[in-house]
C-alpha cells in the first residue's frame, strides 16, 4: 500500500503520483488477464481437438471462480495481517476497506492486480492434467489453488505488499527475492501440476506396455502459437507491472523479460535441433515461455547480458526437463506445464542468487557479481521450501478430489474426449472422429 503524504510528497503532488500509480497497474492488470486467452490457447493447441472446449472451459473457470475466491478468503491469506510470519488474517473480502479514498482505490486496483496473479497460478495445472480429469474435481482443485495453496506461500513471500511490515511473511524476513512470482506464481502452479499429473495418470496410450512414451501431437500449432505471442505479450503486464508504481523502473524491466524470453525461445530451438534434427516448434514454443518464466524473479534486479544468459538456460532446461518427465518419470504432462513453469520458475528464483547487479539491490549483489552465496542461500530455502508446500499441498488436494469426487473420466468418456462426455458439445462441431488411440 501506499505510504501516507509527507511533507515533502504532499497534496496535489501526492494525488497525481497515486492516480498514475493506479492507472499503471490497472492497464498492467487487463495485460495479466488477457493471459488467460493466451493460456487458452496455449493448452488448446497442444492437446487433441476431442477435449478442446474442456480446455477453455477450464480457463474460464479458472478466471471466474478464482478471482471470487481469491477475493473471500485468498487475498486476505495472502495479505492481511500477519500471524508468526505464516498466514495473513485479515482483508477477507476486502472488509473495511472503502471505496472512495485514494488509499481505498488503490487498494482495489491492487486487489484486481493480485487476483490476476492468481488465477494464472490456478490455470497453469490445466495444462499439466488436461484430457482426462473431470471437470467437477477440476472446479474443487482451482478452488483450493486460489483459496488457500497460492495465498499461504504467497504471504511467506510477498506479505508485505499490502500493509508494509505489519504483514510480512517469514520468507521475506530473510530476503527471499522473487520480484514477479517465478516461485510464488509459476513454480507453485507447476509443483501443484505435478502432483495432478502424477495422481490422474497418464492418458489413455500414453505408454506402451514396456513403459516407452508414444507421442500424442496437440491439434493445433498455429493456435499454440498464437498463445504463446499472447502470453508474451501480456507478460509486458506480468513483470513491469509488479513495480505497482508508474516510474522508470519500468523500461528495464520490460527490456529484460524480452530479451529473456528470445534467448529462451533461441535456447529450446537449438537443443531440440541438436537432439531431434530438426528444430522442434512446440518446443520452440515452450522455450519462449521458459525464458518468461525464467526472469519473472529476478527481473527488476539483472541487467540485460545477465537476462540473456537467464534466458538460454531456462531454453535449454526446459527441453531436458519435459523429456525427462516424459520418458524417464513417466508423468504425462501434455502441454510442459511441470517444466515450463515449475522447474524454469525454479531456475529463474536461484539466478536471482547469481545475477543479481548490486546497484539495483542496495549494493548487494548475486555470486557473479562479488555477493557470495548469501542471496544464493536465502533462494535455495525458498525454492525448496516452496516445493515441499504446493506439491505436497497439491497432492493432498488431488488425493481428495480422488476419494471424494471421482478425479478421471471413464475411458470410453476419455475415448470420445471431454468436450462430449464433460460438456455434451464438439468443440469443432461435425469433424469429431472416434478412434481407439
Amino acid at each position: 500500500m501506499l505510504a501516507a503524504p509527507t511533507a515533502a510528497f504532499a497534496g496535489e503532488e501526492y494525488l497525481t503520483q497515486t492516480h498514475a500509480n493506479i492507472l499503471w497497474t490497472l492497464v498492467a492488470a487487463i495485460l495479466v488477464m488477457f493471459m488467460q486467452a493466451g493460456f487458452a490457447c496455449v493448452e488448446a493447441g497442444f492437446t487433441r481437438a476431442k477435449s478442446a472446449g474442456n480446455i477453455l472451459m477450464k480457463n474460464f473457470l479458472d478466471f471466474a471462480a478464482g478471482s471470487i475466491i481469491f477475493f473471500l478468503f485468498g487475498f486476505g491469506l495472502m495479505f492481511g495481517i500477519d500471524a508468526a510470519g505464516f498466514i495473513g488474517t485479515s482483508g477477507f473480502s476486502l472488509a473495511g476497506v472503502g471505496l472512495t479514498s485514494p488509499d481505498a482505490q488503490w487498494t482495489l486496483t491492487f486487489w484486481f492486480f493480485q487476483s490476476v496473479f492468481a488465477a494464472t497460478a490456478a490455470t497453469i495445472v490445466s495444462g499439466g492434467i488436461a484430457e482426462r480429469t473431470k471437470f467437477s474435481s477440476y472446479f474443487f482443485v482451482t478452488m483450493i489453488v486460489t483459496g488457500i495453496i497460492y495465498p499461504i506461500s504467497g504471504h511467506w513471500a510477498w506479505g508485505s505488499l499490502w500493509l508494509g511490515d505489519s504483514g510480512a511473511g517469514w520468507l521475506e524476513g530473510l530476503g527471499f527475492m522473487d520480484f514477479a512470482g517465478s516461485t510464488v506464481v509459476h513454480s507453485v502452479g507447476g509443483w501443484v501440476a505435478l502432483a495432478g499429473a502424477i495422481v490422474v495418470g497418464p492418458r489413455i496410450g500414453k505408454y506402451t506396455a514396456d513403459g516407452k512414451a508414444k507421442a500424442i501431437p496437440g491439434h493445433n500449432i498455429p493456435l499454440a502459437s498464437l498463445g504463446v505471442f499472447i502470453l508474451w505479450f501480456g507478460w509486458f503486464g506480468f513483470n513491469p507491472g509488479s513495480t505497482t508504481t508508474a516510474d522508470g523502473s519500468i523500461g528495464l524491466i520490460a527490456v529484460v523479460t524480452s530479451l529473456s524470453g528470445c534467448a529462451g525461445l533461441l535456447g529450446a530451438m537449438i537443443t531440440s535441433w541438436i537432439k531431434y534434427g530438426k528444430p522442434d516448434i512446440s518446443m520452440t514454443c515452450n522455450g519462449a515461455l521458459a525464458g518468461l518464466v525464467g526472469i519473472t524473479a529476478g527481473c527488476a534486479t539483472v541487467s540485460p547480458a545477465g537476462s540473456i544468459i537467464i534466458g538460454l538456460i531456462a531454453g535449454v532446461l526446459v527441453v531436458l526437463s519435459i523429456e525427462l518427465i516424459d520418458k524417464i518419470l513417466r508423468i504425462d504432462d501434455p502441454v510442459g506445464a511441470v517444466s515450463v513453469h515449475g522447474v524454469c520458475g525454479a531456475w529463474g528464483t536461484l539466478a536471482c542468487g547469481l545475477f543479481t547487479v548490486p546497484e539495483l539491490h542496495d549494493g548487494v549483489g548475486g555470486l557473479f557479481y562479488g555477493g557470495g552465496f548469501s542471496i544464493l542461500t536465502t533462494q535455495i530455502i525458498g525454492v525448496a521450501t516452496v516445493f515441499v508446500w504446493a506439491f505436497g499441498a497439491g497432492l493432498i488436494t488431488f488425493l481428495l478430489a480422488k476419494a471424494f469426487i471421482g478425479i478421471r473420466v471413464t475411458k470410453e468418456e476419455e475415448m470420445k474426449g471431454l468436450d462430449i462426455s464433460e460438456h455434451g458439445m464438439e468443440s469443432y462441431s461435425g469433424f469429431q472422429v472416434f478412434s481407439n488411440e
